[in-house]
């Protein structure tokens, strides 16, 4: 089976566009056409990235699981593995077996929640950093279908989806960092880190209880930055 492509791959291709085209020269008939060029990705502090979340009051009215479709077929359509499993494939510290139908075989896994070594695929969960639930009070709730399921799926971003043992998932939940952080203390500041680079990304909001809690935990994380790319609301239907 071919390695899986990096989750980061397709972004940072995005990212190169910008340096290879180039505008179209003028004809005699007239100007050329417009390019339309990608987005290109935003830094700053992890202070400045949490004032950038939008300030909102939170609601789950009408939320269900099944508003977001998962998994669906990935990033390669045709290698048999849904998101899920290639997530658990390129996260992989000694990759597994892969059998048809992507049965997975041995291999091992380092699970950064609760600093625990993993060598089964099956005692994994694939994390929404920011979970569905919280993406759909945050602002989900007004998408289309078609950009919930690619929020589901990000394999563009290595921050949207990270495998974790089972265990740390299910204590998780859907809480945000108010409520719920990892057991592993030195993980605290990537986990922020990751939140609001997802938070900035898919341009979702804050309550003020989450906002006080990530400054508050940010005030640990001396020179933290966040990095993210806008995902455009025209370009995940």
């Amino acid at each position: 089976m071919k390695n899986l492509l990096l989750r980061g791959l397709p972004a940072l291709a995005l990212s190169a566009l910008p340096l290879l085209a180039t505008a179209t020269p003028a004809s005699a008939d007239g100007p050329s056409a417009a390019v339309t060029l990608p987005a290109a990705s935003e830094t700053a502090s992890l202070f400045e990235g949490i004032d950038r979340i939008p300030a909102a009051a939170e609601s789950r009215d009408g939320y269900v699981r099944t508003a977001f479709k998962h998994w669906n077929a990935g990033a390669i359509a045709d290698d048999g593995c849904n998101t899920r499993a290639e997530v658990i494939l390129q996260e992989a510290v000694e990759y597994p077996e892969v059998a048809p139908g992507c049965k997975l075989t041995g291999g091992r896994w380092f699970s950064p929640y609760d600093d625990t070594w993993v060598t089964a695929a099956s005692a994994l969960d694939v994390d929404h950093l920011v979970p569905l639930a919280e993406s759909w009070d945050s602002g989900a709730s007004a998408w289309t279908a078609k950009r919930r399921e690619t929020y589901a799926n990000d394999l563009a971003t290595p921050t949207s989806l990270i495998a974790v043992t089972a265990k740390s998932n299910r204590a998780k939940a859907d809480k945000d960092p108010a409520e719920w952080l990892p057991p592993t203390a030195t993980y605290h500041c990537t986990y922020i880190t990751g939140w609001v680079e997802t938070k900035l990304r898919w341009s979702l909001t804050a309550d003020d209880r989450e906002r006080e809690a990530l400054l508050g935990l940010a005030e640990d994380c001396p020179g933290a930055t966040v990095t993210y790319e806008t995902v455009p609301f025209d370009t995940a239907k």
